[in-house]
């Protein structure tokens, strides 16, 4: 269904006149393609036109009829469907096309048109249908990908890696002014406006090795704190600003990041809020279950920090993900045919303690400090036993696996779940394998199986037996040229809950 907000948006455009193709002096496809949210009879196909990108997209304020085409082949001589569509100023010229009545289980090859310009060709694929058999799935996790402290080398490697999917974790821009000393300079100060959101957003849709991995499969994104505000928690920002010039600066956050995003319409922002949380099966094989711990949460208890336990981290009250996002969530969860569930999640899930003997500290931004809300999930995987279930999360620029438990600090305690928490792309520069309190992490964390502080993705693999996760890292950032390694695989094996070492 399309909201009201998006009916009118496009009623207006069409209701306009509909300018012919204008003459481009520089290509206005310069933030390339891309594909997202797809489903068994299609998917969604994305591009924004704008010559001059980094200055409010070069564009006239007028609609631009957009020619599309998908194709069986990537020469793109079978064509199966083509359509006009209008790209509307009101939406930063971008055009999200909703695909349906395609072939399940299969990829296609799409590009757009704008008078004699050709946009590059993107590759896509259906899901299965429930009745389709599915021997095995590919994909790739990421997020946190600061654009002044390196370059996104990790993606090229994932692009050599050949996945059939990316999720996309969150932080995918950084919303903060121009610092001095990053190796890539962003290009105005701290966003607050539309334009300040779109031209960010433009800054990092312009780097070539993001372009790629767009063009050469589907994503699947969430956001987390940066796409708006550093650690912001509903309508409570990081600094002390008045609530309704707030909501106003999320409302222009999440427009841009609507305008950016292959997303599908039912996504597309009503005033200050946003609908992220969805669930994409792939057949009865997998399902992916994406959540939002940004928009529906209570503030953080404690100060928002690392620190000793306090009562309000207690607090039944708290809420990670709202009341109707938590009940859909266990819902869905617990409705699911899927063999492989696939919790797509911000922040991190397990419990961690992260001070040496008795006395308990955690980061409060973290679901450790809505233990009530954290609590409930890990009593609802113990005691509803959904398939397999694989949470999925960024955030803090560090690899970890951990197992997922009710009474996290009980060694023979049995595992709910596993979490696999993916480094970032490129934000905190180069890294380090481990950290000085590295030894005591694992000693006061039974559950925690491993650590590592380099940059790069997880690369995952589900199939029949068993899900394999890959986690591949980069030396460092600083500089292009990075090589890339696998410093450890993981096993989940189907039906056995924890994971082993692969």
């Amino acid at each position: 269904m399309i909201t009201r907000r998006l009916f009118l948006l496009q009623s207006t455009a069409l209701a306009a006149t509909v300018y012919g193709a204008p003459s481009f002096v520089k290509d206005p496809f310069s933030l390339g393609v891309a594909s997202g949210e797809p489903s068994a009879d299609g998917f969604v196909i994305w591009t924004r036109l704008a010559p001059d990108p980094l200055q409010g997209g070069g564009m006239e304020p007028v609609p631009v009829e957009v020619i599309w085409e998908v194709a069986e082949d990537e020469s793109m001589r079978r064509v199966v469907k083509r359509g006009k569509t209008v790209a509307s100023p009101t939406l930063a010229h971008s055009v999200h096309i909703e695909l349906n009545g395609l072939r399940s289980n299969r990829p296609y090859w799409y590009r757009f048109r704008v008078g004699m310009n050709a946009s590059p060709v993107g590759r896509a694929k259906t899901t299965p249908k429930s009745s389709d058999s599915l021997q095995q799935l590919r994909f790739a996790v990421a997020s946190c990908q600061h654009w002044e402290a390196g370059y996104w080398t990790a993606y090229e490697h994932m692009l050599a890696d050949n996945p059939d999917l990316v999720v996309h974790l969150g932080d995918y821009i950084y919303e903060g002014r121009e610092g001095t000393t990053g190796v890539r300079k962003h290009n105005s100060a701290e966003i607050v406006t539309l334009a300040d959101y779109r031209n960010r957003h433009a800054l990092y849709k312009s780097d070539p090795a993001i372009q790629k991995m767009h063009a050469h499969c589907p994503w699947i994104v969430t956001w987390d704190d940066h796409e708006v505000d550093n650690n912001y928690a509903a309508g409570v920002p990081e600094d002390d600003q008045a609530r309704p010039a707030f909501l106003e600066r999320r409302a222009n956050a999440y427009q841009a990041y609507f305008e950016h995003m292959p997303l599908r319409l039912s996504s597309a922002p009503r005033g200050s809020g946003m609908q992220m949380y969805r669930a994409l099966p792939f057949g009865r094989f997998a399902q992916f279950t994406m959540l939002d711990t940004r928009q529906y949460r209570t503030d953080q208890p404690c100060g928002d920090k690392f620190t000793p336990l306090c009562p309000e981290v207690f607090d039944p009250g708290a809420t990670m993900l709202g009341q109707q996002q938590e009940t859909w969530f266990t819902n869905t969860l617990d409705k699911s045919p899927a063999k492989w569930n696939i919790v797509g999640n911000q922040i991190l899930l397990a419990r961690i303690d992260t001070q040496p003997g008795e006395q308990e500290a955690m980061y409060t931004d973290h679901w450790s400090g809505y233990e009530a809300s954290r609590d409930r999930l890990m009593k609802f995987l113990e005691q509803r036993k959904p398939s397999n279930p694989l949470v999925i999360t960024g955030d803090i620029h560090s690899s970890w696996v951990s197992d997922l438990k009710v009474r996290w600090k009980e060694e023979r305690d049995p595992a709910v779940g596993t979490e696999f928490i993916g480094t970032s792309i490129s934000s905190g520069g180069d890294g380090r394998d481990e950290q000085p309190e590295t030894a005591a992490w694992y000693r006061e964390n039974p559950h925690l199986k491993m650590y590592n502080g380099r940059r790069g993705y997880i690369l995952m693999e589900l199939t029949e037996a068993h899900c394999r996760a890959d986690y591949r890292v980069v030396p460092f950032v600083t500089r292009p040229g990075a090589d890339s390694t696998t410093h450890s695989s993981w096993i989940v094996e189907n039906g056995r809950r924890g994971a082993q070492r692969g």
